[in-house]
């Protein structure tokens, strides 16, 4: 049950409106996370600006993007972020059997994705700490410092819309993602 109302554009704070309009516009329709966080114009605001910044200075392309939110997201056991990120998933070009495998940890289907994600999904799990041997699994996968500098962004965005949903128990408006099972096709 949703703790923090769940805005339109037209019930939400004046303070709120432009942003929750242009998060109407782009995604076609306010999403509960986008309305609830219109109930406070900082934490908006807040996600506004983290969003803008990976768009405007971010590099990587939106396959990696989705999958290090799907590693946060699972990791995080953010249902409403893996509904979310497996329907972009899909839109950035990865298979389904590749969102469950991204998703579970088991990335067999590309060294260098494995790798960003082994890295996001130790930072989430981790409270931002990763091992040396992550790290340097990364490097030998081919990301550079600048990229390994910038999965940080990607990570605190998706922790930032992660614990929001559990904070605010945000009702899920999207198609729930698979469940992951023992016996799930993982590619």
């Amino acid at each position: 049950m949703p703790r923090i109302p769940a805005h339109t554009v037209a019930t939400a704070p004046d303070a709120s409106k432009e942003s929750a309009r242009k998060l109407e516009k782009k995604m076609g329709k306010l999403l509960n996370i986008h309305a609830g966080m219109a109930h406070s114009p900082v934490v908006i605001a807040s996600y506004e600006a983290m969003s803008s910044a990976i768009a405007a200075h971010g590099t990587f392309d939106a396959r990696t993007r989705e999958a290090i939110a799907l590693a946060v997201g699972n990791q995080n056991g953010c249902d409403y972020c893996q509904a979310a990120h497996t329907l972009s998933a899909r839109r950035a070009g990865l298979k389904d059997d590749q969102i469950l495998a991204v998703r579970a940890g088991d990335v067999d289907f590309d060294d260098k994705l494995a790798a960003i994600t082994g890295v996001a999904r130790e930072a989430a799990a981790r409270t931002g700490n990763v091992s040396d041997a992550t790290w340097q699994a990364a490097l030998d996968a081919g990301w550079s410092p600048e990229e390994l500098s910038e999965a940080f962004a990607h990570i605190a965005a998706n922790l930032y819309t992660n614990y929001f949903n559990h904070y605010a128990g945000t009702e899920l408006d999207l198609p729930s993602a698979p469940e992951l099972t023992a016996d799930a096709p993982l590619s």
